[in-house]
């Protein structure tokens, strides 16, 4: 009898799985809700939180701060919506013989396919991963206005001691390229009409698949850069990452970032692409330098864009953040 029952949980475990799946094909692996573990509700999550922020402040006053701009940032009423309207699962697919860390976020109900957005994370290695808190504040707000979301951790990224690190827009560029393969295995997804977007690093890659990705209808990046070694004279310290970073950057500095840099190689974009810019003018992390000249190199080229900027506010937009979301929103529905 034991044995039957076994048998039987077994059986409806593996039942639940594959009925949870959001991307219908077998090359897809371990396919699991983001809504699990301490993300199951609000309260284990905020709990989670405060035991993490027990250890990092040892005043009172200062985890009673942090609590509260938890709250405000996240909310129960806003995480139940997005629980109760919104599909998400975190996956494992295959890139060049090597296991990268994938997700997939899409509304629960709809009556048309949607348009898909690949998105392009910032920060590099595990620094900029997309964790749940980043999904519910920049994520879910996009997939809940009729998108379907898709998007790479990037090689190496939250695996122990995978064989292969990020590359900073080198190999690891094919991990964005990989999930063009898999939006037709998306149920209610429509394969035609596809964008894709980044932030900070991530417009760098945004550009960099755009040059691979034929089908691609329209982009935007946020906070992008587009000249990295003009780039580190606005901040050198980011040396330090393209050598940790990027394969054979001591011989090869200039060549390396050149070939990271969407200025030097413009004419290398599709010219039927509308391309969208975001920045903010007091961005101390990438310069809004980055985005202006790269809107000039644009018009030169006759390549359709928009350029928005925001006075004053920095490299997240924290200041402009729902009329930058309204912006990249409206601007996918008119194209996609």
């Amino acid at each position: 009898m034991k044995k039957y029952l076994l048998i039987l949980s077994l059986a409806v475990s593996s039942f639940s799985l594959q009925a949870s799946n959001l991307i219908n094909d077998e090359r897809i692996k371990e396919q699991q809700s983001c809504f699990r573990w301490i993300f199951t509700d609000y309260d284990s999550w905020r709990a989670g939180m405060e035991k993490k922020y027990k250890k990092r402040f040892k005043s009172e006053k200062k985890l009673l701060r942090a609590m509260s701009g938890f709250d405000s940032s996240f909310g129960r009423e806003k995480f139940n919506f997005y629980k109760n309207t919104l599909s998400c699962n975190i996956f494992k697919y295959l890139v060049d013989g090597n296991m990268v860390n994938g997700y997939v976020i899409k509304p629960k109900s709809t009556t048309k396919k949607l348009p898909v957005l690949i998105y392009n994370r910032g920060g590099n290695g595990n620094f900029g991963g997309v964790v749940f808190g980043s999904m519910m504040r920049n994520l879910f707000p996009v997939a809940s206005e009729g998108f379907i979301i898709i998007g790479s951790q990037y090689r190496g990224t939250f695996i122990k001691n995978s064989p292969v690190q990020d590359e900073f827009g080198g190999r690891d560029v094919d991990d964005v390229t990989e999930l063009l393969k898999y939006i037709p295995s998306i149920e209610g997804a429509d394969p035609l009409r596809v964008g894709m977007y980044g932030a900070s690093r991530g417009g760098m890659q945004t550009f960099l698949a755009l040059k691979q990705a034929k089908n691609v209808k329209a982009i935007a990046t946020i906070a992008g850069n587009s000249d990295l070694l003009k780039g580190l004279t606005y901040r050198p310290e980011m040396e330090k990452v393209f050598r940790k970073r990027i394969p054979d950057y001591e011989q090869n500095k200039e060549a390396e970032l050149e070939k990271r840099s969407v200025l030097k190689w413009i004419g290398e974009l599709p010219a039927n692409v509308p391309i969208l810019l975001l920045h903010g003018t007091h961005d101390k992390r990438v310069s809004v330098k980055h985005s202006i000249d790269l809107a000039d190199a644009l018009s030169k080229n006759n390549i359709p864009h928009k350029l928005v900027l925001y006075p004053d506010d920095n490299h997240g937009l924290r200041q402009n953040k729902e009329k930058a979301r309204k912006e990249l929103v409206s601007w996918f529905k008119e194209y996609l």
